[in-house]
């Protein structure tokens, strides 16, 4: 059941997420292709080809990976369940608030702090070891404005 494991963020102290839906010709990546099957290749047998799927569901889970160390999260992908029948497909995709940032303190929060702590407490140890502070500049100016993530991610009272 680990490949819903991003639904626990619903009762966390991040901002709830929102499902965004797709429903018309299949275009929605699966994550890097579209929804495919592989088949034994006839004209080279022993191989396998990648063909589109005509009927089928995909589940993916969240995308991401480590960079420098076993703590550095990095976003990939967003969860999505999909169902593609004949060239045609529904989809329901996880929609979160900046959501880089979003699901790289959300799984330092899941993974790296202490559950039998408070909610707050393990915000408070988020905001001090996986900081969310950045310059953000504009294609207008030179000058940089101080963000922090956190203030756009989590809940008001958490903030």
């Amino acid at each position: 059941m680990n490949k819903f494991k991003y639904v626990k963020a619903l009762w966390s102290p991040f901002k709830p997420f929102k499902v965004k839906w797709y429903v018309g010709k299949t275009k929605i990546g699966t994550p890097y292709f579209y929804p495919r099957k592989a088949v034994n290749d006839p004209d080279k047998p022993g191989y396998l080809k990648f063909v589109p799927k005509r009927i089928g569901f995909d589940f993916v889970s969240l995308g991401y990976k480590t960079k420098w160390s076993s703590t550095d999260y990095r976003f990939e992908w967003s969860p999505l369940v999909s169902f593609v029948f004949f060239g045609y497909q529904i989809a329901a995709m996880v929609s979160a608030p900046e959501r880089d940032n979003y699901w790289a303190a959300w799984l330092y929060y899941e993974n790296n702090t202490n559950p039998k702590q408070s909610k707050r407490e393990r915000i408070e140890q988020c905001k001090k070891e996986f900081p969310l502070n950045f310059t953000v500049y504009t294609k207008d100016t030179r000058q940089g404005q101080e963000v922090n993530y956190y203030n756009s991610i989590l809940r008001k009272k958490y903030i």
